[in-house]
């Protein structure tokens, strides 16, 4: 069930932060660590090594029941049966995601204003994604969006909202008031020495 879909600590990945390490163990230790979503990022990248990675991910996800989602290719998530898709401003919109995709699979969209939240939600989105909230290293062309845009955009929207964009462990208490329903990690989770012990922290701090 799409609405059952826990959005607390939302792992996007990006090998590069992992210095040679295996992205399959570091999604596990994350997970042990209390990551409840995990999506699938990957750039610059063959089709069918982006495919090999996702089978692999995936079999992660399925043992511990978290959610898959791919950035982008609507293509890589169905071969994989992913849960879901996760769309930017520029990709496909998300009418037509979801007409590939069906109704029973999760849609999320990348969101910088209201307006672009507004109509994320009006196109079928499950949640939206909106940032970059402290920008980030990650993303070189993400545009800062304000706390007080952030509460403007949930107390607009009915769908779940899940912050991105340089959250980590000294600013992620700045969002527990803000009424959103997670917070999207990567590099202070994927960088970090002890994967899982970051993720239990990073979720400690937004959930306390």
């Amino acid at each position: 069930m799409k609405s059952l879909i826990d959005y607390t600590l939302y792992l996007v990945t990006d090998r590069e932060l992992l210095n040679g390490r295996n992205l399959e163990e570091a999604v596990e230790e994350s997970i042990l660590g209390g990551t409840t979503l995990v999506q699938l990022r990957e750039k610059d990248i063959d089709t069918r090594d982006f495919y090999n990675i996702a089978l692999k991910i995936k079999a992660v996800t399925s043992k511990y029941n978290v959610p898959l989602i791919i950035n982008d290719r609507v293509d890589i998530a169905l071969a994989v049966d992913a849960e879901g898709v996760h769309v930017g401003q520029s990709d496909m919109e998300a009418k037509i995601v979801r007409k590939l995709i069906g109704e029973g699979k999760i849609i999320g969209v990348s969101a910088r204003n209201l307006e672009e939240a507004i109509e994320a939600e009006k196109q079928g989105a499950d949640y939206l994604g909106v940032g970059a909230i402290f920008g980030t290293t990650t993303k070189k062309d993400a545009k800062n969006v304000s706390i007080d845009e952030l509460k403007r955009i949930k107390s607009t929207v009915s769908i779940p909202i899940v912050a991105i964009g340089g959250i980590n462990e000294k600013n992620v208490s700045l969002l527990k008031d803000t009424g959103i329903e997670g917070v999207s990690i990567i590099s202070a989770i994927l960088a970090k020495e002890n994967i899982k012990e970051a993720s239990k922290n990073l979720k400690d701090l937004f959930s306390k």
